[in-house]
């Protein structure tokens, strides 16, 4: 594990950490090449989706044939471990009483003044595109966690994209699948990453376009995101490369801060993890554990977990808590957890997280799968402007307003001096018309 001093670090340095993933996300060339397969797909649809995944994923698709069926529906639910599949429940009840409580109350009205109500609905999108990876392995925990969000708020269509199993024929993910059939959605779609995401931006014979898209994935998915934003589909910013930021003091056990720092690490070779202590100690004592635990991870996980914690991440040494909390501030992370003495002080000043952790009794892994709260966040310290995926992410707001006579004549006078001052005549004349009734 790499060992720095946040005193220390230069601005460099510091950017460094900083651009963890998204330095990939945005490169020019990497741009370049995902806006070729983007056009392609815009241009020519299902056969450029087709094309796609035998370039990429090596898997020969006949036209019609993207879309997964009720046969492989079938299937899927008779080759999953039943505990997989009671675990997926699980998962999906809680996300779903989470999203439920916080979505609870979809109007309100309130009188501002006497005879001014002003209020709010939240009604649902129109249509929502999911990707789901499956490049590194089985990740029905994704769709639980941001299917549930898009069924709680009630979007009438929902499109899964999900790149074909690796090495396989064209296979869908037979866990993503079964969670597909508990959340009663439908409309699941084989694909090459990018291809599908540009798929669902902009529709294609069989693939449906949608208003909106999102999903956790690779720089190159990320950047089909992004560039498909420029056609009008609205995506969440940005659900990168796995991140993780444990803030720690000398109370820490240090067996169970290595094996939580190793939890995310293992995701891929652009995952960070990072310690932020002001315990020298603690430091020297989890590298030794670090050192035992990593050991046992098989590969690839072990080199994604060197490079989390080496050139992605590491150990920073602060001062003290106020200045972790700074630094944690700064860095924004995707996963937060905080071991400390007293959690709730160091929490009144963490600002920017995507999700908080409080205690060694409640892991980064237990919040991935079935705690209920969201685990698909923002990384690349997106988390300084927006939040995790929730049942909101797939809701709009509609403004209400109600003014009776008494509260039109008072409020005519200011309104008259803007329309009169901006230069809107007719906006002035409306006014003006209902108070001489003519």
């Amino acid at each position: 594990m790499r060992v720095l001093a946040w005193s220390e670090l230069d601005a460099a340095a510091r950017e460094q950490l900083l651009g963890r993933g998204v330095t990939a996300i945005f490169d020019p060339k990497l741009r370049e090449s995902i806006e070729l397969i983007v056009e392609d797909v815009r241009e020519n649809g299902d056969a450029a989706v087709i094309a796609a995944l035998a370039k990429f994923d090596g898997c020969e698709i006949a036209e019609g044939g993207l879309q997964v069926t009720e046969a492989e529906f079938a299937a899927a639910r008779e080759s999953v471990p039943a505990a997989v599949q009671e675990a997926i429940a699980e998962g999906i009840a809680n996300v779903r009483a989470f999203n439920e409580e916080l979505t609870r109350e979809r109007e309100w009205r309130v009188e501002i003044q006497p005879g001014l109500t002003v209020g709010e609905k939240s009604t649902a999108i129109a249509s929502a595109g999911l990707f789901v990876p499956s490049g590194k392995g089985s990740f029905p925990s994704v769709l639980v966690q941001i299917g549930t969000p898009a069924v709680v708020a009630g979007v009438p269509e929902i499109a899964v994209v999900v790149p074909p199993v690796p090495g396989g024929a064209g296979e869908v993910d037979a866990a993503v699948l079964c969670a597909a059939d508990q959340l009663g959605i439908r409309q699941i779609f084989r694909a090459n990453g990018p291809a599908g995401v540009a798929a669902l931006a902009f529709g294609t014979e069989s693939i449906p376009k949608v208003r909106k898209l999102l999903g956790p994935g690779s720089p190159p998915v990320q950047a089909a995101q992004i560039a498909c934003q420029q056609y009008g589909c609205h995506t969440q910013m940005l659900l990168g490369p796995s991140e993780s930021l444990i803030l720690a003091d000398d109370s820490a056990d240090p067996r169970l801060l290595a094996a939580d720092l190793l939890n995310e690490a293992e995701h891929g070779p652009d995952s960070a993890s990072l310690l932020v202590t002001d315990s020298e100690a603690l430091v020297e004592a989890t590298q030794i554990e670090i050192a035992r635990q990593i050991a046992a991870l098989p590969e690839p996980r072990r080199a994604y977990a060197h490079a989390a914690l080496g050139e992605n991440g590491g150990a920073i040494i602060v001062a003290d808590l106020t200045e972790a909390a700074l630094v944690t501030n700064w860095y924004a992370p995707e996963h937060m957890q905080i071991v400390a003495r007293d959690e709730e002080a160091v929490l009144a000043m963490i600002d920017h997280a995507g999700e908080v952790l409080l205690g060694q009794q409640t892991p980064v892994s237990l919040a991935n799968y079935v705690i209920g709260v969201p685990a698909a966040l923002p990384t690349g310290a997106f988390a300084r402007v927006t939040g995790g995926v929730t049942a909101e992410t797939f809701l709009k707001k509609v403004s209400i307003a109600k003014a009776d006579a008494a509260a039109l004549e008072r409020l005519t006078p200011g309104a008259l001096a803007l329309a009169d001052h901006e230069g809107f005549p007719a906006h002035a004349a409306a006014l003006r018309a209902r108070r001489s009734g003519s």
